[in-house]
């Protein structure tokens, strides 16, 4: 078969092909704004659905895609610095059970999903709530309806009082807003496509590579001064620190350690340490044997040195834990103590437990450079007592997921929540949260000893008997010795001297620098 031959005088091919070229070139230089390169130290995304990103990377740029109904002031993790985000203002019942949001009006959706509407704020806090479709649902117990009274008024009603509402509808977790119709349309690809309302919107994903998002021009704060942000994968500290040093990254997760961090100020290098600090503990699984027995979790918290270990995560970084609930949150109690460092007694305990020759356990450990070096410390500190500490290191992902399906004796996990008890204590200690149950989210140990008083103080409407509850759990949460508690262990991130991110970064839930509309890069020598 012949097809028909089209011609076209060569004076119009030339005028059509300087058309086509100057259309190319034009649209190049379109956007000359900047664009931000940094790396979280990941090895990829997992997911990047608000409603189900857990791994520090994938919060990371959720957090610049998304708003919720209120906000943390950038460059703070103060609760005390909630402002208004999507919701323009809001009001409660004298009883603190009816919260009445207004919405901002205009705010437009990315990708052509329109402008935000109260059916959407609604959904997602359903959504937020459905154990089903979030990882958060726990952070929303108290939680008894939500409903549209127009297309920008939404009101939600409460079981009880709850302190830390408006955390839970905070730019962070559950609380971030997503598209009704973007989410129902692209059901389980939604974290491979997410749509919110930030100042930066998804536009590329390339596998163990990069995450590139671009910026959001109709943002309702303004348009961005960035073109766009390109999260590079760079799972190796010192493959990242070369990147950086050498330029091609901007911005970038740096070591935890205080070795590393004189070492990057001598340099001349700026380093942002900031809170909140990731809550280290050595959560220990009942659910596999020995561990079940209360006498070999007593000698495995009596033979970790936690002093030795602070001192090796360093003074600027890391500071003591003395309870199950982390440094500076609203209700932990210190009354217990930390537990006592003896070898000699954990030995003993392994013999009235029936292991005078000891015991080999089992933990899966992260290759990330803020858990290995620890656990081998740890390692090092069980073997003395007799505790054979056999150590699969893996790297992050499958971390994660050995834990999460339960195949890891300790577990070495390290998290930042909203600063409140009952947050902390749901999500850790709560039977209700642990690993297999309906509404699983970090319950390690399987610890169950203080439910009662964990859910009782959720419901409490008296901050002194609210206060009393905590402790009582944290009493029986150290008794049982549902884990160890480490070290809280702050961020630490390094920039160059052309990057400014519009604001103080003194603190960030979302654990890496926020990049807002205000955030710059000027080109030039680093």
């Amino acid at each position: 078969m012949k097809f028909p031959v089209l011609t076209m005088p060569v004076s119009a091919l030339a005028a059509a092909l300087a058309i086509c070229t100057f259309s190319s070139a034009a649209s190049a230089q379109a956007d000359n704004r900047s664009q931000l390169t940094m790396s979280a130290g990941m090895t990829d995304i997992s997911t990047l659905d608000p409603h189900r990103a857990t791994a520090v990377g994938d919060k990371g740029m959720v957090s610049e895609m998304f708003n919720g109904l209120v906000r943390f002031t950038p460059g703070s993790a103060d609760p005390s610095t909630l402002e208004p985000d999507l919701a323009e203002k809001w009001e409660k019942s004298p009883d603190n059970k009816i919260w009445t949001f207004h919405l901002r009006k205009g705010v437009l959706f990315h990708g052509g999903y329109g402008e935000l509407k109260a059916a959407d704020v609604v959904y997602s806090i359903e959504r937020a709530a459905d154990p089903k479709r979030s990882s958060f649902a726990a952070n929303f117990t108290s939680l008894d309806k939500v409903e549209a009274l127009d297309d920008y008024t939404i009101s939600i009603t409460l079981k009880y009082p709850d302190a830390a509402f408006l955390g839970r509808v905070s730019n962070y977790h559950g609380g971030n807003i997503v598209s009704k119709a973007a989410s129902e349309k692209l059901g389980d690809k939604f974290g491979q496509s997410p749509i919110g309302t930030g100042p930066f919107s998804f536009s590329d994903h390339a596998t163990q590579q990069s995450v590139k998002l671009v910026a959001n021009d109709e943002y309702f704060r303004g348009k961005p001064k960035l073109a766009g942000i390109t999260y590079r994968m760079v799972p190796s500290d010192s493959a990242r620190e070369l990147a950086f040093t050498s330029g091609e990254l901007d911005a970038a997760e740096g070591k935890s350690e205080q070795r590393w961090v004189d070492r990057a100020v001598k340099r001349g290098v700026k380093v942002d340490i900031f809170d909140p600090a990731e809550f280290r503990t050595l959560f220990i699984n009942r659910n596999i044997k020995p561990l079940d027995n209360l006498k070999v979790r007593q000698a495995i918290a009596a033979a970790v040195n936690v002093d030795e270990i602070v001192r090796y995560a360093g003074k600027d970084v890391a500071a003591k834990g003395c309870s199950a609930v982390p440094n500076g949150y609203l209700g932990r109690n210190c009354d217990t103590g930390s537990y006592t460092y003896d070898v000699e007694r954990a030995k003993s305990l392994l013999a009235e437990a029936g292991f005078p020759n000891g015991i080999t356990i089992k933990s899966v450990v992260s290759s990330i450079a803020t858990q290995q070096p620890i656990m081998e410390i740890v390692q090092a500190q069980l073997a003395k007592a007799g505790i054979k500490l056999d150590m699969e290191v893996v790297d992050h992902a499958t971390y994660q997921s050995k834990s999460r399906h339960d195949e890891s004796a300790i577990v070495f996990y390290g998290a930042a929540r909203f600063p409140n008890a009952d947050n902390w204590l749901t999500e850790f200690y709560d039977s209700a949260a642990a690993i297999g149950a309906p509404a699983a989210m970090s319950n390690f140990s399987h610890c169950s000893v203080a439910d009662d008083d964990i859910r009782q103080a959720r419901v409490e409407p008296d901050a002194q008997k609210q206060l009393a509850l905590w402790k009582q759990a944290q009493i029986k949460i150290h008794d049982d010795v549902c884990g160890v508690p480490l070290f809280g262990l702050k961020q630490v991130w390094v920039r160059g001297d052309r990057v400014n991110y519009g604001y103080s970064l003194k603190g960030t839930l979302n654990l890496q620098p926020p990049v807002t509309e205000l955030t710059t890069v000027t080109r030039g020598a680093q």
